[in-house]
């Protein structure tokens, strides 16, 4: 009985090793990157947006500036001076094409004094250390640092991350403070260091500074990327529910006509906003910045 019993251990040991292992190894790849986190490309691509827009805006004088030194370059059969004459030309307009496209990327440092400066600051030391102690914590995760926290006074549910000189201002309305959960607070902050992760602040804040038309406006700032950087924040916080939560806030709220996301000001620097259609009358689910859309998305993750 005994014997039978091995002889019959060793045909299931036998025919295992026939088969192979049924162990297999995973297959690691080093170069995989979660769909999730900011790639440098997507980095690298908004940076350069001011810069490109900066040189389109300069393309008028470029082209003449181009074709005259070309012109004296050409000349050099009829005088070696036309040549460095060109040559010149060419150079002391690339130097101030590079001063321009310095100054473009410097116009928005200073946006968030002028933000600031059309609220009245809450007087709340209470909510004030609630926001604090979450933008500590939430400001590690996503290695954003130099953030300084304001409440502001207004009815509607809204909130931005502005450059402030060398730093960032987060500015979060009063409604938001008293209203919001926890949780959605969090999604809110998130998403605004989100948009600092995939660097979005820099030609967000510029698209608020310059003269041009809304289309346009929204063009450079990044039209879409709000729902891009839900994606981040939702998947860094890992509670993307939170966030879809204040989304959905957002899109239930009524402006009262005195808030400050009614007036023409707003129009002009929306788009550094949580909820950049905020003075919308409806929804729109053909954009991917409406606030609908984007708990929708949210909700089904």
């Amino acid at each position: 009985m005994v014997a039978t019993s091995q002889r019959s251990r060793n045909r299931r040991s036998n025919s295992s090793r026939e088969h192979g292992p049924r162990h297999v190894e995973p297959v690691l790849d080093p170069t995989w990157q979660s769909p999730y986190l900011p790639a440098a490309s997507e980095r690298h691509a908004n940076a350069a947006a001011v810069r490109r827009f900066a040189l389109r805006r300069r393309l008028p004088q470029t082209i003449v500036v181009g074709i005259v030194a070309l012109g004296l370059i050409v000349m050099v059969m009829m005088s070696f001076w036309f040549a460095i004459a060109g040559v010149i030309v060419a150079g002391l307009y690339a130097y101030d094409l590079r001063r321009v496209v310095m100054a473009y990327d410097r116009r928005g440092h200073t946006l968030a004094g002028e933000v600031l400066a059309r609220f009245e600051i809450a007087d709340d030391e209470v909510n004030r250390q609630r926001l604090a102690i979450v933008l500590d914590r939430l400001a590690a995760t996503f290695g954003v640092d130099g953030v300084v926290p304001y409440i502001v006074r207004d009815a509607g549910y809204n909130a931005a991350l502005v450059p402030n000189q060398s730093g960032f201002a987060l500015i979060v309305t009063s409604a938001v403070m008293g209203d919001f959960e926890l949780i959605e607070l969090e999604g809110v902050v998130a998403h605004c260091l989100a948009r600092q992760r995939l660097g979005l602040l820099a030609r967000e804040s510029v698209a608020s500074v310059v003269s041009m038309s809304a289309e346009n406006r929204g063009e450079l700032a990044g039209a879409g990327a709000t729902y891009r950087a839900d994606e981040v924040a939702a998947a860094t916080i890992r509670y993307p529910l939170g966030l879809a939560g204040a989304l959905r806030r957002c899109a239930r709220q009524e402006l009262p006509t005195n808030s400050f996301f009614t007036s023409p000001e707003y129009g002009q620097w929306r788009w550094i906003f949580f909820d950049v259609a905020s003075d919308s009358l409806g929804s729109d689910l053909a954009s991917l910045d409406d606030v609908e859309l984007r708990a929708m998305a949210l909700e089904e993750w």
